[in-house]
């Protein structure tokens, strides 16, 4: 067993484990300060299957990571781009525009189409209100 003198006393610090030949402690001599794993045959492949168990685990998750950055890399490339104008339409089938919207504007609702230039400019002069946060009538040099 490995004694260290601590002080004018010996000290068994360190890792400790139960066999059937009793409790051993293991205290890191000089030549082995910097090996920071049991000397024992059992704990070494006990350390070895978690490691090897862990290491698949990790091996997983990135593989799960990159197929994740992937399909979000496909589906921005595949997103149609978002238009210049929009309008935004009422609930019922045959009732009028609400707003015309400037392309992403966040005040624009779930009923919202996108359309040319030429559709919003004549949506504005029959009278379909410019939303006020992104001021369509403004871009398209409307002045009232």
């Amino acid at each position: 067993m490995l004694v260290h003198h601590i002080g004018g006393r010996p000290y068994k610090g360190g890792s400790s484990f139960s066999g059937a030949a009793g409790p051993f402690f293991f205290v890191p001599t000089l030549e082995h300060m910097h090996d920071d794993l049991p000397p024992d045959l059992p704990r070494l492949e006990a350390i070895e299957t978690y490691l090897a168990l862990t290491l698949a685990r990790v091996r997983e998750k990135k593989a799960d990571l990159q197929r994740r950055e992937q399909e979000r890399q496909r589906g921005a490339e595949a997103r149609p781009p978002v238009p210049d104008w929009l309008i935004e339409q009422a609930l019922g089938r045959d009732t009028p525009p609400v707003y015309v919207h400037v392309g992403g504007c966040h005040m624009a609702g779930k009923r919202s189409k996108g359309v040319p230039r030429e559709v919003a400019l004549r949506a504005l002069v029959d009278g379909v209100p410019a939303c006020t946060h992104c001021r369509p009538d403004t871009e398209l040099g409307i002045l009232e």
